[in-house]
């Protein structure tokens, strides 16, 4: 999936993240929001990297329903979904390696302390 990430919607959501077998981290996002594009390219590198998890964007724009369910306020907005529950929220734009040591539960990887 190297290039783009999946876009869900509000009414795929249940099944593409609450119904995944694996660990799904959701983008919250908007095209007007700088940081949501400064990670960008970090959260594309981590999916080709990383095919233990699945990640996904969502337009909160487009999607309001979803994102007002979540609680998501500020964006842009991590949350990792496992077996249909939020397991882990990350909010704020980061570095690469600011996400992958956030992500390391989910990806299986030792990244150390910076």
């Amino acid at each position: 999936m190297a290039g783009t990430l999946k876009n869900v919607t509000d009414a795929s959501f249940e099944q593409d993240v609450l119904k995944s077998d694996k660990p799904v981290l959701v983008d919250f996002w908007a095209a007007w929001c700088g940081p949501c594009r400064q990670i960008a390219p970090s959260l594309e590198a981590i999916a080709a990297e990383h095919d233990e998890i699945e990640i996904v964007k969502l337009n909160i724009d487009e999607n309001p329903a979803t994102a007002a369910k979540y609680g998501v306020m500020s964006i842009p907005t991590l949350n990792v979904y496992l077996n249909g529950e939020v397991a882990k929220t990350i909010v704020g734009a980061k570095p690469k390696a600011a996400l992958l040591r956030d992500l390391g539960d989910f990806i299986g990887e030792e990244v150390t302390k910076a």
